[in-house]
């Protein structure tokens, strides 16, 4: 899987905003046919969105739409319309429970068999956005298709008016939901993704709302301008400092163990296996951040 730690938000009906996806450094992007699209004018949303695909797909970016919901759990006539090969996923707003993703799951395997695309090639991230969904973490997160959940903490948005909190910069308010969405989307294997931050042009403010939450766990957010992909990739991204620390402590044990050692201090800190995992961990994802394989 390749590094997710900034999904950017853009219009599926502004058609120039997607031409300059091009020129953007996100990790991914999601073309938006929900709450960013005025209601009547969806199925030109769709049509720029569809007809933009293919373009994106040879520049090797990777796309994602946001479909809507109706009375089935998912629109449609949104995944018909964007399922093709290249697609990555699709984001489900809004979910209850992890029968909808069933359903959507179903759907997509209909038309990558009719369209002779490889069969679970497109994924599934479930944004989590109500009270019932987030109870349902786990169970959704263990879909088949999904790689992601999304647990989202912005300001008067929907997660604020289903669970009824007060928003602050500083979170408090929501750490046990984002404590909870880390916890069920490791326990069922898939990433945990965080945001919004809704003040875009606040870059400190991101910046800080973006460490906390990689203190927490989450492993990329979800974005809404192109100035924040800079800073959201750099904070879910290991520095160089913490590189050298975590080399530093494989080549020590690594020296200790060759002499039948597996208990050792370093820089005035226990070390034995577990913690050279972890550094193991760590080193790769720095590697991965430079685009080098590993």
């Amino acid at each position: 899987m390749n590094l997710t730690r900034s999904l950017l938000f853009v219009p599926g009906i502004k058609a120039a905003w997607i031409e300059k996806v091009r020129n953007y450094d996100a990790d991914g992007y999601i073309l938006d046919l929900e709450d960013s699209v005025p209601s009547h004018l969806k199925e030109q949303a769709r049509e720029n969105v569809a007809s933009a695909l293919p373009s994106l797909f040879k520049q090797n970016k990777r796309i994602f739409v946001r479909i809507n919901k109706d009375e089935d759990g998912f629109n449609r006539a949104d995944v018909e319309a964007i399922v093709m090969e290249g697609l990555e996923g699709v984001v489900l707003p809004k979910p209850e429970e992890p029968e909808e993703l069933e359903r959507l799951s179903e759907r997509i395997s209909e038309l990558e068999t009719e369209r002779g695309i490889q069969l679970g090639s497109i994924k599934l991230l479930p944004v989590l956005e109500t009270a019932k969904s987030m109870h349902f973490a786990y169970e959704i997160g263990s879909v088949s298709r999904v790689f992601a959940i999304a647990g989202l903490t912005a300001k008067d948005g929907d997660v604020a008016r289903a669970l009824g909190y007060k928003w602050s910069a500083e979170g408090l308010e929501t750490l046990y939901m984002r404590s909870k969405i880390v916890m069920a989307a490791r326990a069922a294997g898939v990433l945990p993704l965080g945001g919004l931050w809704q003040d875009v042009h606040d870059l400190e403010g991101l910046e800080k709302a973006a460490e906390f939450n990689r203190q927490l766990g989450f492993d990329g957010e979800l974005i809404l301008h192109p100035s924040n992909a800079a800073i959201v990739n750099r904070t879910y991204s290991p520095s160089e400092d913490e590189a050298a620390y975590y080399q530093g402590m494989i080549d020590a044990f690594r020296e200790a163990e060759a002499k039948g050692i597996s208990a050792i201090m370093y820089e005035g800190v226990h070390i034995d296996y577990a913690h050279v995992k972890t550094a193991e961990q760590v080193l790769e994802a720095y590697h991965e951040s430079l685009g080098e394989k590993v």
